[in-house]
Formats: structure tokens, sequence, C-alpha cells
């Protein structure tokens, strides 16, 4: 007997083994990282978010496709600006069409300083065909409690254009009653936080989950000892500081929003009857069930037959009626008769019984079902009737 032999395999099969481990092991991890998520990615903190600002200006240097100026908010308006600017409009006509009333929109993001700028949204709320080429005038924009919080004005860019010509007609591409500046606006006014000061953070989730919640106060539990997480609901969960942290709290927000959370969903189904679009989720499931489906099509043809006499032919008298001949509308002579004849067909698709085995997953789902040449919108009707036999373990959403 060959014990170096023996001990060679045993040696083989053990690193085998080890391999084998290492690899399961491997598939695992990447397996929950796949589905892990950032908490910043998933939640927010209470407390920060953005803040709607809107106000109400006017755009000028437009090449003649602004409002009409018997609009009335829109005369009005450009009369109280050359007002303010020491012009007289008393008993003045003004018929300019280059200007146009727009209202314009912005986000106030949180912890926005004095002096920062942001974005702003200008839409035209008159009868102007185009804002191409426009500057908007300052204007002041308030939230909602009537404040001023920042202050917009300058060029217009528009993300298509439109052309015609004297004659009518013309070209457009995308909407052109609606632009944005790019840092169009600035900051005058912050929003008051008392961030720092805070013993207690809200951390408020996307999509609410009992299981996701639970996993995220278990998260920030492991990893962090100076603060205590605590379930509120599905979609909240409260974190509060003990009394042996001394750091910064903008730092404890940073460590928070970076940690990873196992994300769990419901089984959902998502459809669009409107476009045809159906979106499933991983996680749904369907029971033993039958399918089949199949169209029925009616084809309606309408034909005209005329028939046309001979030449030279004798006429006949008026109100004299075409003869059939051998199946064929022979027309009186020195006639034209014209005779509708209608066609009706119908055709039924002959779809075999497709058996969906239990407990399979939405790929199987959806190679069972392309199988039988289903399309977008009979996938939205076969998934409909399965619901309705309760063989189908999902939310079925339509929208």
């Amino acid at each position: 007997m060959n014990f170096k032999a023996i001990r060679l395999r045993k040696d083989m099969s053990k690193k085998i083994l080890s391999i084998t481990l290492l690899v399961l092991v491997g598939l695992f991890i990447s397996s929950a990282d796949a589905c892990a998520a950032r908490i910043k990615d998933i939640a927010s903190i209470g407390g920060v978010r953005d803040n709607q600002l809107i106000g109400y200006g006017l755009v000028v240097g437009l090449a003649g496709t602004g409002d009409t100026i018997k609009n009335g908010f829109t005369k009005e308006t450009l009369a109280n600006i050359l007002t303010r600017q020491g012009l007289s409009m008393k008993d003045k006509d003004l018929k300019s069409n280059n200007v146009a009333s727009v209202i314009v929109t912005a986000k106030l993001p949180p912890f926005a300083k004095i002096g920062s700028k942001i974005d702003v949204e200008v839409s035209s709320i008159g009868d102007a065909k185009s804002l191409q080429g426009g500057t908007l005038l300052m204007t002041a924009l308030k939230g909602a409690d009537n404040e001023v919080y920042a202050v917009a004005q300058g060029p217009i860019t528009l993300g298509g254009f439109a052309a015609s010509g004297a004659a009518g007609g013309g070209i457009s591409k995308n909407h052109t009653t609606v632009g944005r500046i790019t840092n169009g606006a600035f900051v005058e006014k912050e929003l008051k936080y008392d961030f720092e000061n805070n013993r207690t953070l809200m951390v408020n989730l996307y999509q609410s989950d009992f299981t996701t919640s639970t996993r995220l106060a278990a998260a920030i539990n492991g990893s962090l000892k100076d603060a205590n997480a605590k379930l509120v609901d599905s979609s909240s969960v409260i974190v509060s500081l003990k009394e042996s942290y001394q750091g910064s709290l903008v730092r404890l927000v940073s460590v928070i929003e970076n940690l990873e959370v196992p994300v769990d969903s419901a089984a959902v189904i998502v459809m669009n009857e409107k476009t045809g679009t159906v979106v499933m989720g991983e996680k749904v499931r369907i029971s033993t069930v039958a399918v089949a489906h199949g169209n029925l099509s009616i084809e309606i043809k309408e034909e005209k037959k005329v028939s046309q006499p001979l030449p030279f032919a004798p006429r006949t008298p008026a109100g004299s009626t075409p003869e059939n001949v051998g199946g064929t509308i022979v027309a009186p002579g020195g006639q034209t008769v014209v005779t509708p004849e209608s066609k009706v067909s119908a055709a039924e698709e002959k779809k075999q019984l497709l058996l969906v085995p239990m407990g399979v997953t939405i790929q199987d789902v959806v190679r069972a079902l392309n199988a039988i040449g289903v399309t977008p919108r009979d996938l939205i009707t076969i998934l409909q009737t399965i619901k309705a036999a309760g063989a189908l373990q999902a939310d079925l959403r339509i929208i």
C-alpha cells in the first residue's frame, strides 16, 4: 500500500475543500454587498431639506416672440419698471412685443449661505411664443413665509429653438417657453438651523419598510458606541446621542450616512397601460398555473367594383338596373355602375396551454411568458388574470 499517495490525496482533498469554502463565502459576501446600500442613498436626515422659492418677473430682449402688449399684466409690469427708472409712462401707448411675463422658481438648498448661487427655472405665463434670446430682469424670489430669500437675473438658456417665416409655418424643437438660468440667483437670506446643538437625529427612509428600518437601526447601533438608534415606525429611526459623545454632530452624520444597510423590498409589479411598460421586482413569485393566451382578430374589407359600358353602347333610359350575368355585374348600355362589396373574415390565434410551475423566479416567469409570444400589452392582461386567480404573490400596481 502506497501511504505517500494516500497522504497526497488527503492533502489535495483538504485544499479543494478549503478553496470551495472560500469561494462560497466570497459568493455569499458579494451577494450580501450587492443588495446593500448606503444610508444616504435610501434615507434623509430629518429637517435637512430643500425649500421652494417663487417669484414673478419680466423677460426682455425677445425678437418679436413675447407677449402681445394687449396682455394687461405684462403692460402694467413694464410700465411700473420704466416708472421706477425715472420715465413717465402716463398717457403713453406701449406696443412692443419683445417682453414676456414669467414665473421664476428655484430650490433653496439646506445650509445655503448669503452670496451663494442657485439655479432658477423661468416659465412664460402669457401668450409669448418663445423666450429664446431673452434676459430676465431682477426678480425677487420668496418662500412660503413671504420672505425674500434670493434675487434672480440673467440671460435665459433654452433646450430648443423655434423659427418661422412671414408666410406662416416653421420649425421648432423641444419647449421654447420654459428656460433655465444656471447660477442665476444670489441667496440673500439664510435659513436658521440649530443643527450642531441637537442631541437627536431622525433618519427617514425614502421607501417605508419595517425590515429595512430594523436593519438600519441595527447597523447604527453596531457601528456607533456613543449613539443609540431606536425604531419609530416603518420609515423613521431616531438616533440619540449619549452623554459620553464629545465629537461634532456633522462628523457623526457623515459616519451614519455612509453605513451600508441591506435593503429589503416588497414584491411589486408596476404596469403602465398607456405605454405598455411592465416593471417587475426581483421577489415576484407565482404559484402553479396554466396560461393560454390568444387574440381574436376580425377583418373587414370594403371594395367598390366599377362596371364600365362598352364603347358606342346605346344609352338606356334612366332608372335601369344593372344585370348579373354569370356572377358578374353588367351595366346597362351607356351607363357606369359602382357596386360596393364587403368581405368579413375572423381568425383566432391558437396558443398552446403553458404550465408555469410553482415558486419560480421573475426570470422564469418572463422566460415562460415569452415562450408563448406575448407582447407587453398582452403581458399586462395575463398578469391581471393571474392575479385575479390568486396565483400571483405580488402587489399589482397600474399607473
